[in-house]
């Protein structure tokens, strides 16, 4: 699905002299890499505060941490999203409340938030799901108006724009309370391990932030709160470093791609291509195809028999999930999740996908209709 090994060719001499310069050194944990990538990640996404840590599940812990979320308080989330965005919730002993997506765009439907909201709701998490921003504006003045904390989960979304009303921008991620996103190896921005990162404007919810991610300590030995041990090592922060220069590179050519995918499933009579939100950006963490009158298994067989990969994200909603079958709140219908589990499938997507690629894919994925293997 990402070719990273071409990627990594690519800035091979660079990656190489900035992991030298770490086993040079030896401070493989807290090196300056570490705090000058958070620097630069700041810069980037126009926002104060940038706490980074292991990973983008520990990033959302964190964040319902520091908003001091207490048991059986009820945060709202999309039905429709990665099992992480659940998992912390559940972990922390919240109450994961489920509410419905969009149809075209697979992301929270905020129509649907306002009738999800009890006296115990403390939070909302939009997922920007697939690489564009959940309608934020909306949510946020449903969040204002019932004193919510929003905690976005940018992990497939990093470098997204948002455009509000008055015509004023910002990031994925740095419109809500905290943001958090995720550097596994496979995301827009990725490291050659796990890493994560919060992101805030908030310079309390910072410091609390950074003390509950290390071991909830200010200063060393002394611990003011509960924490986690959650830090980003020095030799991925060196490898995001080299790399935050070329995301914005990397993301228009993720939109290349998918305009050419675009171009040749529009009005497509078996591919519904993904809506483009006005209001956002897209950084095309994923491309997803939602599949009608043909079989997404055999669709699937069909391309791995002509070396094309294929992912479905996500197969099974988080609410038929032996997990979480009796630990989640669902709010009204969530008939549009369960027809998109069954639908959708998600192509190719890199900067490094090539023309020639692009036409075989777009080529076999019609050569499949064409062909009728649709039983």
């Amino acid at each position: 699905m990402v070719d990273l090994q071409a990627q990594h060719d690519r800035l091979q001499p660079e990656l190489n002299n900035a992991i030298a310069d770490v086993i040079r050194t030896a401070k493989y944990i807290n090196g300056p890499q570490v705090a000058e990538f958070a620097a630069n990640l700041s810069a980037y996404l126009n926002t104060p505060y940038v706490i980074p840590c292991a990973n983008g599940t520990d990033a959302l812990q964190i964040a319902m941490m520091a908003l001091n979320l207490q048991p059986g308080d009820e945060v709202i989330l999309p039905a429709f999203t990665y099992v992480a965005t659940a998992e912390v919730i559940a972990l922390l002993k919240l109450k994961p409340v489920l509410v419905d997506v969009n149809e075209d765009d697979f992301l929270i439907n905020p129509s649907l938030i306002e009738a999800a909201i009890t006296a115990k709701t403390k939070a909302i998490v939009p997922v920007h799901l697939f690489g564009q921003c959940a309608d934020m504006e909306t949510i946020m003045g449903i969040a204002h108006k019932h004193q919510l904390a929003v905690i976005e989960d940018t992990a497939q979304a990093i470098g997204a724009i948002y455009t509000f009303a008055d015509g004023s921008r910002k990031r994925a991620g740095t419109i809500g309370h905290i943001g958090c996103t995720s550097f596994f190896p496979s995301k827009n921005l990725g490291c050659a391990g796990d890493g994560g990162a919060m992101f805030t404007s908030d310079e309390s919810l910072a410091k609390r932030l950074k003390m509950i991610a290390n071991h909830g300590q200010n200063i060393q030995y002394h611990h003011d709160d509960i924490g986690v041990n959650s830090r980003l090592d020095t030799i991925q922060a060196a490898i995001l470093n080299i790399k935050l220069k070329h995301l914005d590179a990397y993301e228009q050519a993720r939109n290349l791609v998918a305009d050419a995918y675009d171009k040749a499933f529009h009005q497509h009579p078996n591919y519904v291509i993904p809506a483009r939100v006005k209001q956002s950006s897209h950084v095309f963490h994923q491309y997803t195809l939602k599949c009608k009158g043909i079989n997404r298994d055999n669709l699937r067989a069909f391309l791995q028999q002509h070396q094309i990969p294929s992912m479905v994200y996500y197969p099974i909603p988080l609410h038929h999930q032996k997990a979480y079958a009796n630990d989640v709140v669902i709010s009204g219908s969530l008939s549009i999740t369960e027809k998109l589990c069954s639908e959708v499938i998600s192509l190719p997507m890199s900067p490094e996908v090539t023309a020639e690629q692009i036409e075989y894919i777009i080529a076999q994925l019609k050569t499949f209709t064409s062909q009728n293997l649709n039983n």
